[in-house]
């Protein structure tokens, strides 16, 4: 396997102040549908996946036509808008804890200047393969990777692509 420059980025997004905003099901739903969308309509292929509590880690590939930059910020200004309608409308009072003072929005969800890094050989593609599918047993949350529900982890290991979302390279 031949990697190129660009050809795969492992891309890390997290929530304002490292704040555990994802935690709800539903927020991770929000992150899933649209990633879903983006493979749906030919922007991205992804590789792999995992939705912390607040933060998330992605390897994919950019599809030709799309950039990196452009692809980057229609996920996390799309994801950001459904995130704070619906703490608008069922958990206002969470919402302040998103009020900035930028000229351009009063809310924030995402930090700004999201980490994404071009993957130049296949060594590097798999050790950030292996800590993203670690992430959640290093926090905690499960005691084998393929038991956390929201990480590509299972189907490297079962094949079951719970999601639909999923290219991946051989593991």
């Amino acid at each position: 396997m031949t990697f190129k420059r660009f050809e795969v980025d492992f891309f890390t997004a997290s929530i304002l102040g490292r704040k555990h905003l994802l935690k709800p099901e539903q927020y991770k739903l929000i992150i899933i549908d649209s990633l879903r969308y983006l493979v749906q309509i030919h922007r991205v292929y992804l590789n792999t996946f995992v939705l912390m509590d607040s933060h998330i880690h992605l390897l994919w590939q950019i599809r030709v036509g799309n950039t990196r930059p452009q692809v980057q910020r229609d996920f996390l200004k799309f994801t950001a808008q459904q995130i704070q309608k619906d703490l608008y409308k069922h958990h206002p009072e969470g919402l302040e804890h998103f009020c900035v003072s930028a000229k351009d929005r009063k809310y924030q969800i995402w930090e700004r200047n999201a980490l994404s890094v071009a993957i130049w050989s296949e060594a590097i593609f798999y050790q950030k393969l292996a800590y993203i599918h670690q992430n959640p047993v290093r926090a905690g949350l499960c005691a084998s990777p393929e038991a956390y529900v929201y990480s590509s982890a299972a189907f490297y290991l079962t094949g079951e692509d719970r999601f639909g979302i999923l290219n991946p390279i051989a593991y």
